[in-house]
């Protein structure tokens, strides 16, 4: 037989097509048996779920920072507020004779994890200069209210653009101003009168260095209200782009008669000096409240509550699991004193409570699981203890990836998952002691182990129980395990 080049292109694609028609949850490599999970499932160990207040921690030193309202029917009101120092352009910065001022812009350049809605309310941002030395406090922890004067130096009203960038009249010495485009931030007119006072007619010493400067100014704090639900922005003020920006006039240093117009920047940022974060959250009449209230009731709750800002965690334990070794040993179900049950993979599965990742509260789009130690201090378990290379080893048996890790959401069946095996073979054996195993929201980005506060996101979870009436799956542990006598 003989083919044309046109009969052998319409063979290889025919070919193609054919070894293409697989179902669509087939696609991808084979898996090498070596690797399947064998052994047997039980999934009937009892998880059981606790909601907790979470610890107080420490607001500065954050990759982002919160500010905003909300108020949340599960959840109550939940605020952030902001203090910031603010440093000088540097040591020893001149304004130059008769500096007069033509205007002052507070510019807080947003970050990522925008929680609540963004479309309904109108924030209103207040900013007002704190009462003590911010760089001189010792402590920074997020349940402290940092007092500020009475007296608003700008406002900011609207709604909030986190991803929009916007354009400026960029001041340019000696040239004409010209238009620029800037990372999308939020921008707040400050009292000029405060400005050039405060700031513009301090005297050569105190502009001389940074700790002058920081008695003399003190910061600034920041407080918002909103209407409607509301919602936490978030910051970037690890960079340069935080700043006090002052547009002035003076004479010209070698005309008399002439006048410049001056564009500085007075930072604001982590590397500058102190920023940090305020939180309160308020759950009177809620849900939350009466379980904080009754930890322990009769009959356990059919949900619990985990919430970021360090609002709450949950205590998670495995009561079954010491009755399930002693079990396996029994020479009824074919053990004996010296079984040992071998775990070849073991999943903690989260499911979110039905209907509870409404907008504008969504779902937290990750959660993080971490154990006590000995000493009581927060740790990861052995899954996701990984080294970090010149400073700990961490454990061989890490998984050395968070993907694989998990506690991420899965949008689709509604749960968060998490491989937890060495950690199951550790309490099974008798190697590590629960003393305590928690839940807590994360931030997306990286992984919490203290209390988030670079995420405002929360989540309602399942019971421990299935519910038959209205189908909801539980909070559950699959453990694939082989018996060895």
């Amino acid at each position: 037989m003989k083919f044309t080049k046109q009969d052998l292109l319409t063979l290889l694609i025919g070919l193609f097509l054919f070894a293409s028609c697989k179902d669509s949850n087939t696609i991808g490599l084979d898996l090498d048996p070596d690797y399947a999970i064998t052994g047997t499932l039980m999934d009937s160990a009892t998880v059981a779920s606790q909601t907790l207040k979470d610890e107080v921690t420490s607001g500065v030193g954050l990759i982002r920072h919160p500010l905003g309202v909300m108020t949340d029917p599960e959840f109550g009101k939940s605020e952030a507020a902001l203090a910031m120092a603010v440093g000088l352009p540097n040591t020893g910065y001149k304004f130059g004779t008769n500096a007069l001022i033509d205007s002052a812009v507070l510019v807080l350049p947003y970050s990522t994890q925008l929680y609540g809605d963004t479309i309904v309310p109108v924030y209103t941002v207040t900013v007002k200069q704190l009462t003590n030395d911010l760089a001189q406090e010792t402590s920074y922890s997020t349940d402290k209210t940092w007092p500020a004067g009475a007296t608003p130096l700008g406002t900011f009203s609207g709604r909030i653009k986190p991803s929009t960038k916007i354009k400026i009249n960029d001041i340019v010495a000696g040239a004409a101003d010209t238009l620029k485009t800037v990372v999308p931030q939020m921008r707040i007119k400050l009292n000029n009168t405060f400005i050039q006072n405060q700031i513009i007619n301090l005297d050569s010493v105190t502009l001389s260095k940074q700790a002058n400067f920081f008695k003399s100014f003190k910061g600034l704090h920041l407080t918002a209200t909103t209407t409607d639900k509301g919602g936490i922005v978030f910051f970037n003020l690890s960079g340069t782009d935080g700043k006090v920006e002052i547009y002035y006039k003076r004479q010209n240093a070698t005309t008399a008669t002439a006048t410049d117009t001056v564009a500085v920047s007075f930072p604001i940022g982590t590397t500058t000096g102190p920023v940090t974060a305020s939180i309160k959250h308020d759950y009177t009449g809620t849900p939350v409240k009466t379980q904080l209230d009754n930890p322990t009731p009769a009959t356990p709750y059919a949900v619990t509550y985990l919430q970021g800002l360090g609002g709450l965690r949950n205590k998670i334990s495995f009561p079954y699991l010491k009755n399930f070794v002693a079990n396996s040993k029994k020479p009824e179900n074919g053990g004996n004193p010296n079984t040992r049950l071998i775990v070849n993979k073991a999943e903690l599965v989260i499911d979110l409570s039905s209907g509870t990742d409404a907008l504008p509260f969504s779902a937290a789009p990750r959660l993080s699981l971490y154990r006590l130690d000995i000493a009581g201090q927060r740790a990861n378990v052995p899954d996701n203890d990984n080294s970090v290379q010149g400073q700990y080893n961490g454990d061989p048996r890490a998984l050395g990836s968070e993907v694989l890790f998990g506690g991420y959401f899965d949008s689709v069946r509604k749960r968060y998952l998490f491989t937890v095996t060495s950690y199951i073979q550790d309490l099974l054996d008798g190697k590590t002691e629960d003393n305590g195993t928690y839940l807590a929201t994360s931030s997306s980005t990286e992984f919490n182990i203290s209390p988030s506060v670079t995420s405002a996101a929360r989540s309602i979870i399942n019971k421990w129980k299935k519910d038959p009436a209205t189908g909801d799956r539980l909070i559950k542990l699959n453990i694939y395990y082989t018996k060895i006598n």
